[in-house]
This record gives structure tokens, C-alpha cells and sequence, in this order.
């Protein structure tokens, strides 16, 4: 019964809890919060049966989860989670307007990539890789968390700035918690992004003329984001009005256009990291599929 579980499963899930978190804005439903909860819930348990059936399969030439469709995936699960949490812990608040559709798309495009070949399993099955990834993926998780709370953010701030009445179901967490949820995402998104940058580093050097090139768009796209949250990391700490107000959930909001573009860059750029094959061009002989997988479809 577990092996029958899909993408589309825990997709149209988190879809139907969208739905229902769009309906506070228009109808009054006593158990609405319930429901919507048991379906993030739903989609949230097979989504981890999910990527624990792709991580015990077993693969010749690549270890499990280690392609971009499994880290997309995995930044798909760990903003589901937080969003699942804040759900329970503050029910009133219309935090899936701003989170599920995240989700979403992260689930969208992980299906786009889903047929990218995995990385080769010597480099995969380094203690390093593990830390590579693992911080990486943890660093776009706080910077996506911090691009939500910053439009709710912003989006509650315009509200009150301009008097306009509360919209019924547009209930959000207050300023003040927001602020400090965009501070940590500030904080936090960096350093994951730096420990993620440096053990990459130390991977590329210890494979000495078998590694990736310094001009690998990879190599510089990560660089240029690290620098780039350390840059807005120093100056939301020393700048004393950007403390304060919405100037941090622009930040937040900035750090993830950044992300994107790099991940964008990352994606569809040919490199020595993993890349996206030529369309309709043969996937290479280390790439090739035990029998009866098809790739992640299912």
C-alpha cells in the first residue's frame, strides 16, 4: 500500500489545504482550521513516506536522495513542517495564504527536474557531500521562511498604515513576532548558507584535478549568495533603522529574489555540479535507472 503512494498524493493535499485557507477571505466555516490542518497533515505523512521510499530504494550507481528532484522535495517537506506547526500553534492566523503556495511550487518544480541524473554516488556518500547538502538545504528553507513572514509582513503593515478594516480570514501573526521571525531567518539563512559553501569548497579541493572549476556557474552563484546574506547579515546588525519596521521584510523579501535567480542559474546552466541534460538527449550510462523505476513519477 506504502509503494502506491505518488508526487500527485501529498500535492493535491497541500492544493485542497490551500483552497481552504483561500476561503477564509470569502466564507465563515467552524471547522475549516481543522480540516485544512488534517489535510496539511495527509499530505505532509506522504510526503515523507514518499522520500522515505525513494531513500531505501535500492541504486547502482547513485545513492537515494541525492538528485535536485530529492532536494527540492526536501525544502518542499521542511517548509510544509514549519508551516504545519505554526498552523497548530496559532490557528487563527491565515499563514497558508503565504506558505502553501511555496510549498507548491517547490513540489513543481521538483517535478520539472525530476528526470536530472543524480549525482555520482562517490562524491554523494562523502561525509562532506552530507554536510553539503544538509546545510544548503537548510539555508533555503530559513531563507524561504523568511521571504513568507516578510510579505505577511508587509502585507499586515499596509494594512494598518492605511486603516483599512480587518479582511475576514486575513488574520496574521502580530508585527512584532513577524519582525523577529524575519530577524532569525536574517541571521540563521547565512550561516547555514556558509557552512553549506565551505564544506563544497573543501570537497572541490580534495578532489584535486577531478573537481569543479572556480568559474563554475555553481561555484560563483553560491559565492555571490553567501556574500550577499553576510553583506545584509552585517548591515541589519549595524544599521540601526533596518532593526526596525518593514526595511527587514524587504531584506527577507530581497534574500529570496537572490535565491531564486542563483538557484535558476544553478539549474538550468550547464556545470560540473549536476545539470539539466540536453533535451532529448540520452541520460549517460551512470544515469541509468534500475528496471521498473520510472524516475520519480512515483
Amino acid at each position: 500500500m506504502l509503494s502506491q503512494v505518488h508526487i500527485v498524493c501529498f500535492a493535491a493535499s497541500y492544493l485542497v489545504a490551500l483552497v481552504l485557507e483561500v476561503s477564509r477571505l470569502f466564507l465563515r466555516v467552524s471547522v475549516r482550521t481543522i480540516v485544512g490542518i488534517g489535510f496539511t497533515a495527509a499530505g505532509l505523512s506522504a510526503h515523507t513516506i514518499y522520500l522515505v521510499l525513494r531513500g531505501s530504494r535500492d541504486a547502482a550507481d547513485s545513492p537515494p536522495l541525492s538528485s535536485w528532484y530529492d532536494w527540492l522535495l526536501l525544502a518542499a517537506w521542511g517548509v510544509a513542517a514549519v508551516y504545519l506547526v505554526a498552523a497548530i500553534r496559532r490557528p487563527q492566523a491565515a499563514l497558508g495564504i503565504f506558505m502553501l503556495p511555496v510549498v507548491l511550487v517547490l513540489v513543481g518544480v521538483a517535478h520539472l527536474f525530476r528526470d536530472v541524473p543524480p549525482f555520482p554516488r562517490e562524491h554523494a556518500l562523502t561525509a562532506w557531500s552530507m554536510i553539503h547538502g544538509i546545510a544548503l538545504l537548510l539555508g533555503v528553507v530559513a531563507v524561504t521562511l523568511g521571504f513568507v513572514a516578510g510579505i505577511m509582513y508587509l502585507v499586515h503593515s499596509y494594512r494598518l498604515k492605511h486603516k483599512l478594516p480587518p479582511r475576514q480570514g486575513l488574520r496574521l501573526p502580530s508585527l512584532e513576532w513577524l519582525q523577529r521571525a524575519n530577524r532569525q531567518a536574517l541571521i540563521v539563512s547565512p550561516c547555514l548558507v556558509g557552512i553549506g559553501l565551505l564544506s563544497g569548497v573543501v570537497m572541490n579541493l580534495l578532489k584535486s584535478e577531478q573537481g569543479m572549476g572556480w568559474s563554475d556557474p555553481v561555484v560563483w552563484t553560491s559565492g555571490v549568495l553567501l556574500a550577499w546574506l553576510v553583506l545584509v547579515l552585517i548591515f541589519e546588525m549595524t544599521y540601526k533603522p533596518v532593526q526596525q519596521g518593514r526595511k527587514v521584510a524587504y531584506l527577507t523579501v530581497a534574500s529570496f529574489v537572490f535565491l531564486a535567480l542563483v538557484l535558476a542559474i544553478v539549474l538550468l546552466v550547464p556545470s560540473g555540479h549536476a545539470s539539466v541534460p540536453p533535451h532529448n538527449a540520452a541520460p549517460p550510462a551512470s544515469a541509468e535507472r534500475p528496471a521498473g523505476w520510472d524516475g520519480g513519477g512515483r
